[in-house]
């Protein structure tokens, strides 16, 4: 049985890097991160992804992409 381990992301890191997703929606496939959302004690708690191809925008919490079925790192 294989297990596949999921990305090790630094959230500090994550402004602007890109992401692609495994089961695109409306062709949405290509996204970079362009903002985060941080607690009062400056803890990273949500990012906002932007989709390449139209611009929309959506907000979810950083760990989200930790998931490789969900996500990969850089475009694909």
């Amino acid at each position: 049985m294989t297990t596949t381990k999921p990305h090790r992301i630094n959230p500090n890191k994550l402004l602007l890097s890109k992401w692609t997703s495994n089961s695109p929606q409306q062709k949405e496939k290509h996204f970079i991160v362009t903002k985060l959302h941080r607690d009062e004690n400056e803890v990273v708690i949500a990012c906002i992804l932007e989709a390449v191809i139209n611009k929309n925008q959506y907000q979810l919490p950083w760990q989200d992409l930790t998931s490789v079925e969900n996500w990969q790192q850089g475009w694909k």
